[in-house]
Parts: structure tokens; C-alpha cells; sequence
């Protein structure tokens, strides 16, 4: 199981309708593993490069500026410990899994045309989204090491953005909801696993 954090500043600013972007982002992870005694490894490391393609586009929905993302990662890595007494070392690569998130704003950011844009100044953001992991990674319950979680799960959040002169503050809230992963690797054979941890993010950016 892979674990990392979420850190997403800016994420309910307002763009033109109709805006598209295509994004291509690397991430590259070296460290520790922890396996909450799921088997008898000790000294795991792990070193893994994360490729990621994204998609952008925006519109309107109910009068007010909205977006849709979609997000689809490739791993690559390889990943060493002791296994009773011994050096072990394997290597994995994959699709991890896919992550779409559609945000409306409520308050601040009116659907808007390029010409209409061009006169507006952002002031006080709120939005909601809800973020949606697929269980599309690749994923094996007789390994422990996946880069797949193999169940779904939902982040619905609340984001508040304000902008004074050049300076922006945002903050958002949210939970993460998961669906049960029954068949989590255990050294006894398969079991259900399942986890709902709170979200809160806090962002200060010059602009």
C-alpha cells in the first residue's frame, strides 16, 4: 500500500468557460515503507518516479463557472527490505489509479466568457467539488507492494479562496470516503480493509 499526501493550492480558481488544458506532471517518491504488520519485513525502502497525465476543461453549470479534471498516473519503482533475515528486492510497474474531480463554484466566480473575464477581479471564492479515485490501478492481493488500491473513494470538499491585492489565502475542507478493499494483502491470506480519514488544507501564495 502507497501512501502520500494531497496538496492542491489554487484549486477553485475561476477560468474562462470552455478553457482546456492538458498537463504532464512528474512526481519522484524515496523512503520508507510502512506495512502495519501486515507481513514480516523489515528495512523496507522504496524509490518509484510517477508520470501524470491530465485533462482540464471547463463550463458552465446552473450560471456558475464549473470544471472537470481527470487524471491518469503511471509508477514505476522498485522496493527492498528483509524478509526473515534476508535482502529481498522487487520491482513493479503500472497504472495507478485514475482520479476525476468536478468543482462548481457558489459564490464569486459567474460562468464568464473570455471577453467577460477580462473585466473580472477575484475577490471572495467558495466552492464545492468532489474528488473520485477509480479503482482502475494495477493490483494483485497475493502481493504486498500494488500500485492499485483496489477499491473507490470520494472526497466531497468545501474551498474558501480570498484574494487581498496580491495577496491569496485559501482553505479547504473536506473527508475521505472509501469503499472496502476485500482482498488487502495479510500474510494469513486476503482481508477486508477500510478507512474514512478527514481532509483540511490551509494556502498562502502571492500572486
Amino acid at each position: 500500500m502507497l501512501q502520500a499526501q494531497d496538496l492542491a493550492p489554487r484549486a477553485y480558481v475561476i477560468t474562462p468557460l470552455h478553457s482546456n488544458a492538458v498537463t504532464l506532471t512528474y512526481g519522484f517518491y524515496s523512503g520508507s515503507l510502512l506495512f502495519n504488520g501486515a507481513a514480516p519485513i523489515s528495512g523496507a525502502t522504496g524509490t518509484y518516479n510517477v508520470p501524470v497525465f491530465t485533462y482540464y476543461h471547463s463550463f458552465g453549470l446552473l450560471s456558475r463557472s464549473s470544471n472537470i479534471s481527470a487524471s491518469i498516473p503511471y509508477a514505476i519503482g522498485t522496493f527492498q527490505g528483509q524478509a526473515i533475515g534476508m535482502d529481498e528486492q522487487i520491482y513493479r510497474s503500472g497504472l495507478l489509479d485514475m482520479t476525476f474531480r468536478l468543482a462548481i463554484n457558489l459564490k464569486g466566480g459567474p460562468a464568464m466568457q473570455l471577453s467577460e473575464f477580462r473585466q473580472w477581479e477575484e475577490k471572495t471564492l467558495i466552492g464545492v467539488s468532489v474528488k473520485v479515485v477509480a479503482q482502475t490501478g494495477q493490483y494483485d492481493p497475493n502481493r504486498l507492494v500494488n500500485w492499485g488500491s483496489n477499491r473507490w473513494s470520494f472526497k466531497p470538499e468545501l474551498g474558501y479562496s480570498r484574494r487581498r491585492k496580491h495577496l491569496v489565502l485559501d482553505a479547504y475542507a473536506g473527508m475521505w470516503l472509501f469503499t472496502t478493499n476485500h482482498q488487502s494483502y495479510s500474510a494469513s491470506g486476503p482481508q477486508p480493509q477500510t478507512e474514512n480519514p478527514a481532509s483540511l488544507q490551509l494556502h498562502g501564495n502571492h500572486a
